[in-house]
């Protein structure tokens, strides 16, 4: 029997939305309000000269630092360091010290409130009831997340719910996607992976191929994908509930020319480094050496990104997710608070110069940043082939290369009982903010 449910999402702004909203803007208001009663506007304009320097100082430092080599990136450490500590001092002399630390706390206070007041309840994705499988495969990579399959001992667990576990060689030389095909053609009826995102990956395309269900088991060492799924991360043996007592969601898959990938593909600056044979290793001594000629794009080809009728040449690192990321998460380290959208998210950094570094810190409203969500992408390099981290694994792969959403492609099964996804963190929107505090009744207004 297959039944269908969908958790009720709420609308609308609560009191204690509106309530958060008015603490937010009473901060904001009170952060200025303190300087000028203690040192007087001619004071409290000064202070808030001073900050603003330092604050493009310190952009402007870590830039210099991280394109530069020699004298010139020692010197951007050392302003790095100055400028903060030049701050402190101009404050102290003043006795301005607490004034200045009040209401930066109260920034802090006026942004966590704003972004709490404008959240709104994850919505969960559509869930089917569907019977238990009958003969699970999973495959299972022992080296994976430090050994989480053998500290969590996993292997022993998944066949006592009658799955057939496939342990991968510590050579890492099998082939993973023939496993699994082998898998199907004896009569799985539902595959799984103890691993990181690129073997699920793999694995996660067979399963899509075939409309077979798919399992998550967090025994990688990010696992990305199981964040995104709203799985335990700290414990990887609960995925396992989902053999016996679990539920069916759809989620989207990306495609990168004829491999898939279930959370990024990143091409550019990050890609290059990764290809490195010196970075597992030493990963910031090799990221620090090649970063200059990265960044200033004297190795490795030109990118350009196409993105329907828009155009982004030159970008030195480009990110397209399968679904967008939250809305401050620029390089893919944050989440994705649906998998079922059916979009791609898109994001390129272009930053030629100081000036470019400095505007980074207007975020996505900086012209350095382009965000987009598509159906589809294209990276092009002049027919050269370009390095890619497809799901973290470093790819050398030619171009053009077309990535694309493949909406619902795949079936993934989750335990019934299961954290769930965290809502998405919002953009700090004062606007909004200022509509919902001055919002009265007790209904609230749709957002």
């Amino acid at each position: 029997m297959v039944t269908q449910s969908t958790a009720p999402a709420r609308s609308g702004s609560s009191l204690a939305h509106r309530w958060l909203a008015r603490a937010a803007l009473l901060a904001v208001a009170a952060a200025f309000v303190v300087p000028v009663l203690v040192a007087g506007l001619r004071g409290s304009v000064s202070m808030l000269v001073i900050a603003a320097v330092c604050l493009v100082a310190t952009a402007a430092a870590i830039w210099w630092f991280v394109a530069h080599s020699g004298l010139l990136r020692w010197l951007a450490a050392v302003l790095l360091l100055a400028a903060p500590v030049a701050v402190l001092l101009v404050f102290a002399l003043h006795h301005l010290v607490w004034v200045a630390a009040v209401s930066a706390g109260l920034l802090v206070l006026a942004g966590a409130a704003g972004r709490r007041a404008l959240t709104q309840a994850a919505l969960a994705p559509r869930e089917t009831v569907t019977p238990p499988p009958g003969h699970p495969f999973l495959i299972m990579n022992p080296r994976s997340g430090g050994g989480k399959v053998g500290r969590f001992d996993l292997v022993a667990r998944a066949r006592r719910l009658g799955a057939e576990v496939a342990l991968l060689d510590t050579s890492g030389t099998t082939d993973v996607a023939a496993l699994a095909q082998d898998a199907v053609r004896r009569g799985a009826d539902l595959l799984g992976v103890a691993g990181g995102d690129g073997t699920q990956a793999i694995v996660a395309g067979v399963a899509a191929e075939h409309d077979l269900p798919f399992l998550v088991i967090s025994a990688g060492t990010r696992n990305h994908f199981a964040l995104d799924l709203g799985l335990d991360r700290d414990d990887p043996a609960s995925c396992l509930d989902a053999l016996t007592d679990g539920v069916e969601v759809r989620v989207d898959l990306g495609r990168i020319g004829d491999r898939t990938f279930v959370n990024n593909a990143s091409f550019g600056v990050y890609a290059s480094i990764v290809q490195s044979d010196a970075y597992r290793a030493d990963k910031a001594r090799t990221a620090l050496a090649l970063l200059p000629d990265l960044l200033a794009q004297q190795t490795g080809p030109t990118l350009s990104l196409r993105v329907g009728a828009t155009v982004c040449r030159a970008p030195q690192a480009i990110l397209v997710s399968n679904n967008p990321y939250t809305v401050d998460d620029f390089a893919g380290l944050g989440h994705r608070p649906r998998l079922d959208r059916g979009r791609l998210g898109v994001i390129a950094l272009t930053v030629d110069s100081t000036a470019d570094a400095v505007r980074m810190l207007r975020g996505r409203r900086s012209e350095s940043v382009m965000v987009l969500a598509a159906r589809s992408a294209v990276i092009e390099a002049g027919g050269s082939p370009v390095p890619v981290g497809v799901d973290g694994e470093a790819l050398l792969l030619p171009t053009p290369l077309r990535c694309e959403i493949r909406p619902g492609a795949l079936r993934v099964r989750v335990p019934r009982h299961r954290p769930g996804v965290r809502a998405a963190r919002p953009a700090l929107d004062w606007a909004h903010l200022g509509r919902l505090a001055l919002t009265f009744g007790s209904r609230g207004t749709r957002s």
